[in-house]
């Protein structure tokens, strides 16, 4: 599927303003980011939580760099057919990455379904 970069960030944004209040409510300090590929230049991975969960950290103080969820535009343009399948995709990995900020494993995603 082919899509360009401003097109595929509209289809995040409105992906993102499907979710439910009470999970993107408590996001704070998260930074949504949209890049082309992972660093290593793959297209195996989708979505990365860059940051420290709520479950390992203190608490946030003044002036700290945001965690974010970063969306890899080619890995999930690669892995759908049509508009439909790719918002399926960016919606799964939103919730996925969201999760990870909450402190959800892969395990425990796995066991609700999630990845």
């Amino acid at each position: 599927m082919e899509l360009d970069a401003d097109a595929f960030e509209r289809l995040v944004v409105d992906e993102l303003d499907e979710l439910p209040d009470d999970m993107v409510d408590g996001l704070d300090n998260v930074v949504f980011v949209v890049e082309d590929r992972p660093e290593d230049g793959s297209l195996d991975l989708l979505g990365l939580y860059d940051g420290v969960a709520l479950t390992e950290r203190d608490r946030y103080g003044f002036g700290e760099v945001p965690d974010r969820i970063i969306l890899y535009r080619e890995p999930l343009l690669a892995v759908a057919d049509t508009e439909e399948e790719l918002r399926d995709e960016i919606h799964i990995t939103l919730v996925h990455e969201i999760a990870h900020f909450y402190g959800i494993d892969d395990e425990r995603l796995h066991e609700l379904g999630w990845a």
